[in-house]
């Protein structure tokens, strides 16, 4: 069985949201869809078989203080409105079918990470609530966002303990694999002092969650050769962007561009990804 696995990345996704719709034309549906953070809540557009829809968000609101901005700190403690991003926007403003997101019959999973015990879960997203919140959860990146609670722990972004979750695909049984990354080929995450000082101000209430900071890009730079290895032995398909584009991008062109781009990236290689499923 094929799977479709997205990485995060704040706005970078929009690149992999122009793979989805391209997808979409050509009537390609994952039977298993996984990721973590704006990765895989741009896939529930792709789920919902709404075309266009994460651009229109962008392209809609990117410069509208309610979605992103530093007055939605003083609303929900949140660079993000989440209530208007999580609320707002699916309810009225750009309305997600859920009639037809209920209908997949495939699996979808969203990964979180567990602020108390540091460790990756992944939640069938199917199980969406309406507020939702294992969206809020895995798009909780530290200091942007505050912890999610959810069954009674707390939850930050499911990136930071697992950013490209493709072995949980594979140990659920998927043997061949779309896998959208939102960096360029040859990019490779560094040290990050930014995550040591987060690492240290979390590390009262949440002392697990300072070492996962703190070996983040061990973590995915290892997944990437992972991945890439399994591209080399024919199991995996790579889409990624031919160059990084800014995760809090505000040029609504470039990110136009970059959705664009994703777009006719797949198409170009939809007869091989037409062979993932034989």
């Amino acid at each position: 069985m094929p799977s479709l696995i997205l990485e995060g990345g704040t706005l970078r996704p929009i690149f992999s949201a122009g793979v989805m719709d391209a997808l979409l034309d050509e009537e390609v549906m994952f039977p298993y869809c996984i990721g973590v953070s704006a990765g895989i809540s741009n896939g529930f557009s792709y789920i919902s078989k709404q075309k266009r829809r994460n651009l229109d968000i962008l392209e809609k609101y990117r410069h509208d203080n309610r979605y992103v901005g530093l007055r939605n700190y003083l609303r929900c403690r949140s660079f993000f409105g989440l209530d208007f991003v999580f609320g707002e926007i699916p309810r009225t403003l750009i309305p997600f079918h859920t009639e037809t997101f209920n209908s997949y019959t495939g699996q979808l999973v969203v990964g979180v990470t567990n602020a108390h015990s540091g460790t990756t879960e992944y939640i069938n997203g199917m199980d969406i609530d309406e507020h939702w919140t294992m969206l809020r959860a895995t798009c909780a990146l530290p200091l942007f966002f505050p912890a999610i609670e959810m069954n009674g722990s707390k939850y930050y972004d499911g990136g930071l303990s697992d950013p490209i979750p493709i072995r949980k695909a594979i140990a659920d049984g998927n043997d061949k694999h779309l896998i959208v990354l939102t960096q360029p080929k040859g990019y490779t995450k560094a040290f990050s002092k930014q995550n040591m000082m987060i690492g240290k101000l979390l590390k009262r209430k949440y002392p697990k969650l300072e070492e996962v900071l703190l070996t983040r890009h061990d973590k995915y730079n290892e997944t990437v050769a992972f991945c890439e290895q399994l591209e080399k032995e024919g199991k995996a398909i790579i889409l990624r962007p031919e160059q990084s584009l800014n995760s809090m991008e505000k040029d609504v062109n470039i990110l136009r561009d970059s959705c664009q781009q994703g777009y006719d990236m797949a198409m170009n290689r939809m007869h091989n990804i037409h062979k993932l499923f034989h």
